[in-house]
């Protein structure tokens, strides 16, 4: 795809629990198997998280997972909880704790980010992010690649439109 024509899809399925753990939800055209690998492998994650893994994410352990935003990058320690290919992950990242869970659903994917976030204020604009990269994410797997859209620069494609939804919508539920 241009990178100059993207432009993110439908607001995902989101909720906010009393606890700061954001729900995000999306359907992907991809079997788990594919979402996995997306979720965990260093190169993958490369072309679409908002950070830079120093390792597979696939086994259990300490990792460091530099944020990126430009030019600069900013470590921060995570530890893989669990890892249950390719149905569950879920590790800290600083003082996040994030659970994706990968359902089949059809030939795709149900994934369901949990998200610990560090109170409501956040939720928008931690929604916002995902979904920006993950729609990058969606683009990668079916072989149209965007490239990684991080920090600041994820304003020049529609986060501040998506921030504000996502806080209309988490403030309705």
């Amino acid at each position: 795809m241009d990178r100059d024509s993207f432009r993110p899809g439908p607001l995902a399925r989101v909720k906010l629990t009393p606890e700061n753990e954001l729900v995000f939800v999306r359907d992907l055209r991809h079997p788990p198997e594919t979402v996995w690998a997306a979720l965990t492998d260093p190169d993958r994650l490369a072309e679409w998280a908002p950070f830079l893994a120093d390792r597979d994410l696939g086994r259990p352990g300490d990792a460091v997972l530099s944020a990126v935003d430009g030019d600069q990058s900013y470590p921060a320690p995570a530890r893989v909880l669990r890892a249950d290919r390719p149905h569950l992950l879920e590790y800290t990242w600083g003082d996040d704790l994030l659970r994706w869970e990968l359902t089949a659903n059809g030939d795709g994917t149900t994934l369901t980010l949990r998200h610990r976030v560090g109170g409501p204020d956040l939720a928008a604009m931690t929604a916002a992010g995902w979904h920006v990269c993950l729609d990058v994410a969606a683009h990668l797997l079916d072989g149209d690649p965007v490239g990684p859209i991080r920090g600041a620069e994820a304003k020049d494609f529609g986060w501040a439109d998506l921030r504000d939804a996502y806080a209309e919508r988490l403030n309705r539920d």
